[in-house]
This record gives C-alpha cells, structure tokens and sequence, in this order.
C-alpha cells in the first residue's frame, strides 16, 4: 500500500501470508449508516478455518517466529505501530462506513491502536524471568514467562480495529502466533489490517492469520481445536459461556471479556455543570450510540436532586446531533444493524410495560428514516430489578434510579450480573472513594478520574483476566513457569 489507499474492498482471507479466494462464496458488509453494500466480505470454508489454524501452529513450532528473539519480535511490531500511525486517516474512513465511528470518537477507534501496537513493541523486550524467594530450598527460584502457543482471537463489532490492534499484538509481544476471526458485522476492520501486515511489515507468514466466516460450525473451531492454546474472546456474557464451555474440553486457557450494566453513583454533595453532565450523557448513553460494554448505564440519582438532574440531561440529549458520521459535527452516529436496532426497540418497550417512564427519546430520530438510528433515551422509575436495569441493551438507552443514602446505592450497583466499570461522582473526595471501593466491578472511576494504563476486566458474569494494563496484560498470553536453580 503506498500512500493514501481505500482499506474498504472486497478481501480474501489471509492464510500462511497468503491471500486465499474464499470457498464458501461471500456475503454483504452493509453501512449502518446507508444501509448500502459496502463490500461483499470472503466467506472461508470449514477447510479454510483448519488450515489458519495449521499456519499459526506451524509457524510456531518452527521457523522464523519460533527462532525470533524478543528484539526481532519488538522491531516487527514497532514497524506495524507505525504503520498503523501512517494510515490512521484510510482506518477513520473505513470505520465511518463499517461501524458507524463518529468524529468524536475517533480518538478510541483510531488514534490510540498504533499506540497500542507501539507499546507492545516495547513491552516484547520485556524481560520474561525474575527471580523469586524460594522457601525451604537451598537454591533459588526463577519464575519464567513463556508463550502459550496459538492463540485464537474473536472480536465484537462495535470496537473491532481497537479490539483487533489490541489482541493481536499482545499475543505477538508474548512470543505467539495468531488466528483473527472478527465479527461479521465488521469484517473489513481484521481483513485491512491483516493488509498492513502483509505490505508494512516483516512478520513471517502464518504468523498473523485472518479469516471470516459466517457459519458457527467453523468459528466453533477456533475455541475447540487442540492445536489452539488460548481463546481471547470479546462479546457479550452468553456467547462468553459458550466459548467457555467449549474451550473447557481442552483446557484451553482463556481471557474473556463480557457484558457490563455499570452504574454511575452521583452522591447528594456532587455540584454538577452542564459540561459534567454532558460527560455523563456520553459516558453512560451516547457514546458509540450506546454499543459499549464500558458505558455507566445505569445512573443512581439521590431523591434531593433526581428531579432536577433528570430535567438537564432531558434538555442535554434532546441537543445530542444523531446522522451520518462522515458528517463532522455528528455527535452520535447509528446502531450497526437493523437486528440491533430492533432488539433496542424492544427492550425500550419492555420497559415501559414495566411500569418505566419515557423522559426522552424511544424511537428512530426525525428526519432519519433510512440508517439504524435511534434517539439519546432516557427511562426514569426503574427499579433495581426490572428487566431494562438488568440486562445489557447496548444501544443509547439511560436508565435512572433513585437511591436512599449510600449503603443503598451500593446494594443497587452491586445488584447485577455483571461487574465492569463505574463512576462515583462527588464533592467529599474520601466519602466518593469509600463508595467506590465497595462497587463490586473491574474498574471505576472517581470524579471522572480513571485508572489509565491499569489491567482492564470484569468481576462476575463480566468475564475474567485482564487485558492491557502494560505487561500485567501481555502476561495474560503467557505461561509462568517456575524453576528451581541449585546454590
């Protein structure tokens, strides 16, 4: 690829370094934002899954990959980082078509992958031995770090090519070969990067593997084959479980992560802006149109304040401007399908029927009738066990909840499933941090501070291992073996 070229194009797949014709035919990659056909996306065959799976065991277990040092590892990513860095702009618009990615988010969609393939680079010189105590022992001990083997790799849509940069090059760093399998919903997102691979970079082939198929049988493969050591697996908590269940007849090791319904506390001392509560829309409903499993959406309002902090975000998410995102000031962009869409539909009207009240929103925008938009909506008298505060909805659906004191906010965020993120917001800095402490979940923020560079996971049905989080997560494709050496 030389200079500035389209990454949306009707790929094969990407096998042993080698672009492969699919042989199962292709299938539509549609534009949430057009609904048009943006590319006919290759649709590999059972065979074709098996022989990915071959590439990366092979390159593995011999030849340049499984001979290459830490350093030759690093130069190799280093060369992707930056050319990841070169074609940040041929990535934006492939996302703006494919994913519906939005000028406002660009940042997380784009701009920070070639950063997390540099890191990764420097993080494979990582030294993989550190010396222990050894107790009872005359000698020592070393505990070592050692690849796991053949990593499969499954990525949701609603983040692919951070997701993808992400998995990849932590499985590289750790010394593993890989095999990609996006959704496919966003195909493109793995099969253009797989190009910058194979044009940008001197990564042996088989080391990198990219394939795309729409059968279950042949993504099954990739979490029950005995020459896959590792699934890391992002989606939601039920295909999570099956994953699981699948990967568990092999022990494979495993790195899940899942669902969330995080729960945004706001304590009755909080003083609250109208940019800190456009932060709080977008962090908890409008975000990505809601597709993240990361959003606070569920918010705890104290009674003194509820009234008034329903009435101001009412006001900020009727401004929230919905439509195309290759339209710059787009603030929120559509849902990637019709399914999608619907499923949202559904959960909104359920909650009604429930006994919820619609503040804002509910339906398709005005004026946009073709696309899988929907509004910035927010429900008020959820109760903390009600369908709509219990399952995920990912779409821009905010459901607000009213608490007692701050033991009862906490019973409310800890009454989930799930167990992701958060947010405490409030004046009383100790007080706000105590609450956070006692949320049972991954990750939480405090006054908006979050824990960057931190390990990145979930308690309960959330998943478990983290990822990034500098070498804790490059770790989580790696082995630790202890060996005792004599005085």
């Amino acid at each position: 690829m030389s200079g500035s070229r389209s990454l949306i194009d009707s790929y094969q797949v990407y096998i042993d370094g080698r672009w492969v014709e699919p042989q199962n035919g292709r299938y539509d990659d549609i534009c949430p934002a057009t609904e048009a056909v943006i590319a006919s996306a290759p649709d590999p065959s059972h065979a074709q899954v098996d022989a990915a799976i071959a590439a990366a065991r092979a390159a593995f277990d011999s030849g340049p990959w499984a001979d290459a040092g830490p350093e030759q590892r690093s130069g190799w990513l280093n060369q992707l980082g930056q050319a990841l860095l070169e074609h940040a702009d041929d990535f934006y618009a492939l996302a703006q078509q494919e994913w519906g990615c939005t000028a406002n988010e660009r940042l997380v969609h784009i701009d920070g992958p070639p950063f997390m393939a540099l890191q990764a680079a420097e993080l494979a010189s990582h030294p993989v031995e550190e010396e222990i105590e050894a107790y009872g022992a005359a000698g020592k001990a070393v505990l070592r770090y050692e690849p796991l083997g053949v990593v499969s790799i499954l990525t949701p849509w609603n983040f692919p090519h951070t997701l993808n940069v992400m998995k990849v090059t932590a499985g590289l760093a750790a010394g593993n070969t890989v095999v990609l399998k996006p959704s496919p919903l966003a195909p493109l997102a793995g099969l253009a990067l797989a190009r910058i691979i194979d044009e940008h970079t001197d990564i042996p082939p088989g080391v990198v593997n990219v394939v795309t198929p729409s059968d279950i049988e042949s993504s099954k493969l990739l979490t029950v084959d005995p020459r896959i050591d590792m699934v890391s697996f992002t989606g939601s908590s039920a295909v999570g479980r099956e994953v699981m269940a699948a990967a568990g007849g092999t022990m494979k090791r495993l790195l899940l992560e899942c669902g969330g319904k995080s729960a945004s506390i706001v304590l009755d001392d909080v003083g609250l802006s109208d940019e800190l509560l456009e932060r709080m829309l977008f962090e908890s409903c409008s975000f990505h149109a809601g597709q993240a499993c990361i959003l606070h959406s569920r918010l705890l309002l104290p009674d003194p304040i509820h009234d008034e902090v329903v009435d101001r975000l009412v006001t900020l998410a009727r401004e929230v401007k919905v439509g195309d995102p290759t339209d710059p000031q787009v603030q929120m962009g559509p849902l990637i399908s019709a399914a999608q869409r619907q499923r949202v539909q559904a959960h909104v009207d359920g909650a009604l029927n429930d006994g919820a009240k619609l503040a804002t929103g509910g339906g398709r925008p005005a004026g946009l009738d073709t696309g899988y938009y929907f509004e910035p909506t927010i429900l008020t008298d959820v109760t903390p066990d009600s369908t709509i505060a219990q399952e995920e909805v990912f779409g821009p659906v905010l459901s607000v909840l009213r608490y007692r004191d701050d033991d009862d906010a906490v019973r409310i965020a800890n009454n989930s499933q799930y167990g992701l993120s958060g947010a405490v917001w409030g004046t009383d800095v100790d007080r706000a941090v105590g609450v956070a402490r006692r949320v049972r979940t991954g990750q939480i923020t405090v006054n908006g501070s979050g824990p960057g560079g931190a390990p990145f996971g979930g308690f309960k049905q959330s998943g478990f291992g983290r990822e990034s989080g500098g070498i804790r997560g490059i770790r989580q494709y790696m082995e630790p073996k202890a060996i005792g050496l004599p005085a």
